[in-house]
């Protein structure tokens, strides 16, 4: 990583020096100090070492991921519009770094040369784990969003979703799609257990759902984690869906899907897409009731899952949306909202952030 961070600071210096040399023909009275331009545009090594020093805060793990470091606080947890997140409570959290974007498909293939991880849509699957399911469709694979071509019942997601065979982070919506050319999109069809085993091997971990909303909120209070105002001066925040779902995607924003990770403006503390793009996964099991009996100070979340919608499946939460939450159907968008998932369970619409724990800047 130092050897990255190093190579990046000479070549900055390079260029900085050549600008500097184009702008004097007096080198000798315009000679810049020892710790720049010396020996035809090379830095001393004092000087490289003190610049990389300073820029090691902003790559913590593995992954060289650039991170944010939020400083901790306490704020109003939770919203009234929906049931999962009452009641609105007042949460305390420590200060932690934050990614400053989803983990793409670079840095997931990074990690998966590195170790070679093979995900849970990538596996085989154990007929006894599907005792109901006919043996021919217990292929590997996962779900993907499939628009119908006609208007549908909203209240079966089966409706939009499809189990595809040879779905997995490499071929997001199939076997016949590939990443190639979209490694700055944030990689799906990551399960749990996925994002978990990326951020171990990062040195990371996955962010409490009390973390991920402190940081998405960037200090402020308002129905959307970018204001009050759905388009403010008619320009879209976050990649969210447009138009008649799920049948009609008007791409308003520009993107049918994913989005390459910081088409959009940041937060105030330089977060990019905490709202749409990819659902997110956070390090809580999910219960509806939680908030209820929540601690105040740096809450971990409940000790099991439980959702009654799904008896005895384990479920973590997922926070942010995706491009597929509309006004229709689906507004997860909306600041303090919950998600929740399975956790073998994965989708062309779900991927994750990391956070550190590292010492803060001096």
């Amino acid at each position: 990583m130092l050897k990255y961070i190093g190579s990046m600071v000479l070549i900055g210096l390079f260029l900085s020096c050549q600008q500097a040399n184009k702008k004097s023909k007096d080198h000798a009275s315009n000679k810049m100090n020892g710790d720049h331009c010396v020996a035809d545009g090379m830095p001393t090594r004092s000087g490289a070492i003190r610049t990389a020093a300073t820029q090691m805060q902003d790559f913590l793990g593995s992954d060289d991921a650039k991170m944010k470091w939020i400083v901790g606080g306490t704020y109003s947890m939770g919203s009234d519009e929906f049931e999962d997140a009452k009641p609105i409570h007042q949460v305390t959290v420590k200060s932690f770094w934050m990614d400053e974007h989803e983990v793409t498909n670079t840095q997931f293939k990074r990690f998966v040369e590195a170790t070679g991880y093979q995900t849970v849509a990538e596996r085989s699957l154990d007929p006894a784990d599907f005792p109901n399911v006919p043996r021919d469709m217990l292929v590997p694979g996962s779900a993907v969003f499939t628009p119908p071509d006609h208007a549908v019942d909203l209240n079966n997601y089966m409706n939009w979703w499809k189990y595809v065979p040879g779905a997995n982070w490499r071929h997001p919506e199939g076997p016949r799609s590939s990443i190639e050319g979209r490694g700055t999109e944030p990689v799906v069809q990551v399960c749990y257990e996925d994002a978990a085993a990326y951020a171990k091997w990062a040195g990371k971990r996955l962010p409490t759902e009390a973390e991920w909303e402190f940081a998405a909120r960037g200090g402020k209070h308002s129905k959307y984690y970018w204001g009050d105002v759905m388009k403010p001066g008619n320009k879209w925040q976050a990649n969210i869906y447009q138009g008649n779902f799920p049948a009609k995607n008007t791409s308003e924003d520009g993107f049918l899907g994913a989005a390459p990770v910081k088409s959009f403006s940041p937060n105030p503390y330089g977060l990019y897409d905490m709202d749409g793009n990819v659902w997110e996964w956070c390090a809580d099991f999910y219960r509806p009731d939680y908030y209820k009996n929540s601690p105040k100070d740096n809450p971990q979340g409940p000790n099991t899952s439980d959702d009654p919608d799904e008896p005895g499946a384990v479920k973590r939460v997922q926070r942010g949306g995706s491009f597929l939450c509309n006004e229709q159907y689906c507004e997860r968008y909306i600041a303090g909202s919950r998600g929740k998932g399975e956790i073998s369970s994965a989708g062309n619409n779900l991927g994750f952030r990391c956070v550190s724990d590292d010492p803060g800047p001096k």
